[in-house]
């Protein structure tokens, strides 16, 4: 696990202060390492005793039989390949309901899909870290969204990285280096400039090497 800026885990603690149930975002472009860092962050904030839950946004993927009935397939990762709505229904209740358990789907990245309850919010008092590429988007539903965060980190790697990160991984999971390259720079990389559009609404700029 990444060395984290023991600054970045006293102002989450913070945040885990103000209320019983508080969620915090961590936005960023595709391969900029923003799982990296809320895994990180989570264990760090796990050391010093406090409660904390993680609500992955790529678990609200729609599944491939979905994208493939509206055409969407090729576009896998574009915002409109979200059920958006469903993520900031679950973000609410996930922040109301904490006398019960709340289970979240996560995304397995071996399938390229989303696995239905395989998370679960435990109740009572917890930060909860939720991550994913359009938590600042300004479009409807990720303002709704937007507003149950107390705060939204951004997650920022050089493009270099960046690339090169998206490329290795699209590989590892099947794709030829040049079927890679192709998808990045057709679906990635215009993704990544619609996220990048809205890193100024961030309440922190994180850089993640």
């Amino acid at each position: 696990m990444p060395t984290i800026d023991p600054a970045l885990i006293d102002r989450a603690a913070g945040l885990a202060r103000r209320a019983e149930r508080v969620a915090l975002g961590i936005a960023g472009e595709p391969g900029s390492g923003k799982t990296t860092l809320t895994l990180a962050l989570i264990a760090a904030l796990e050391e010093r005793g406090v409660a904390v839950a993680w609500l992955p946004m790529d678990g609200f993927h729609l599944g491939d039989a979905s994208l493939d009935a509206q055409g969407l397939r090729g576009r896998k990762g574009a915002i409109e390949t979200f059920d958006g709505w469903g993520y900031a229904a679950t973000l609410h209740r996930v922040l109301t309901d904490i006398e019960h358990p709340v289970y979240v789907p996560g995304f397995e990245r071996t399938l390229e899909q989303p696995i239905a309850a395989n998370r679960c919010i435990a109740p009572g008092p917890a930060l909860v870290v939720t991550e994913g590429n359009y938590l600042l988007d300004a479009d409807a539903p990720w303002q709704a969204a937007r507003r149950l965060l107390a705060e939204v980190w951004f997650a920022e790697t050089p493009a270099p990285l960046r690339h090169e990160r998206l490329v290795a991984r699209h590989v590892a999971f099947g794709k030829t280096q040049g079927e890679a390259e192709a998808w990045v720079a057709a679906v990635d990389d215009p993704n990544a400039e619609r996220i990048r559009s809205a890193r100024e609404a961030a309440d922190l700029i994180v850089p993640v090497a």
